[in-house]
């Protein structure tokens, strides 16, 4: 049976991401310490054999991994993707974004769904590719979560998003794919540095940033770039120690005010005829 030839991106990778940079050839070939003409046969796909080390060196350069440099058609992607790739989330099979995602399972190999509770928020961001790190943290089965999926439950502190109360559970599922975040989507977002792990209302941008807003609005959105992301989960359910409270004054007396308003305008609209 003839095995079916693999494609080798290569060549056009190199000087796709040269241009994107907007670095010359010459620029290029001396941060690389090969010669122009050397760099002009490769990305003109001439040199059919590259030594080991010209993988190594185009691979750190453009913090992009060999793997992906050889299959993946990198000009077809996205430049969140691309963003994505650079930040270190670079595991693509055909095509496929598919993040290193460390879990836990039993001993009949389901997943597990571990909790990540206040104490443990600070470390989760360093932690999060560690399967030691993972595998440290309490585990529970859930009922009714529905296959295929990876969830993960993270404790919120902090009131920017009320009515979901501080310390509410959040059940949340693991997104591979972040473009295909719809805006305005409930998400824990994990992001590098000292916020670490934040629970906000996620909208993906085209130009590679994420917009993340808060439900409470005394708190102003703000925008963060790809590369600050480490993980989206995406909401699934909640669990809260609070019992949520009867409706305010102020959003009863809204509520009658539009319920006034659908009646005269009902009232208006009999009188026409």
């Amino acid at each position: 049976m003839e095995t079916k030839k693999q494609k080798i991106f290569f060549a056009a990778n190199v000087k796709f991401l040269r241009e994107r940079r907007r670095i010359s050839q010459q620029d290029l070939a001396e941060k690389l310490g090969i010669t122009r003409a050397k760099l002009a046969a490769i990305e003109a796909g001439n040199t059919k054999s590259p030594q080991p080390e010209d993988y190594l060196n185009f691979s750190g350069f453009f913090a992009i991994s060999i793997d992906t440099l050889l299959k993946i058609e990198l000009s077809k992607l996205g430049e969140l993707k691309i963003r994505e790739l650079e930040a270190g989330n670079d595991v693509y099979i055909k095509g496929g974004n598919l993040r290193v995602l460390a879990i836990s399972v039993d001993r009949n190999n389901n997943e597990h769904v571990e909790y990540v509770p206040i104490k443990a928020k600070a470390g989760y961001a360093a932690g999060y590719a560690d399967p030691a790190y993972i595998a440290a943290l309490p585990k529970y089965s859930v009922p009714n979560l529905p296959t295929g999926d990876t969830y993960r439950i993270f404790t919120i502190s902090g009131d920017s998003m009320l009515p979901i109360s501080e310390g509410s559970d959040i059940t949340g599922k693991y997104v591979a794919d972040w473009t295909a975040i719809k805006p305005d989507t409930p998400c824990i977002v994990i992001l590098k540095g000292e916020q670490d792990v934040v629970f906000k209302m996620v909208t993906v941008h085209a130009d590679g940033t994420l917009l993340l807003r808060s439900l409470n609005p005394l708190y102003d959105p703000y925008t963060v770039e790809a590369d600050e992301v480490l993980e989206i989960w995406k909401f699934h359910a909640y669990t809260s120690r609070d019992f949520p409270e009867g409706q305010s004054d102020m959003a009863a007396m809204l509520s009658a005010i539009r319920s006034l308003e659908s009646k005269m305008d009902r009232i208006g609209k009999r009188s026409a005829f």
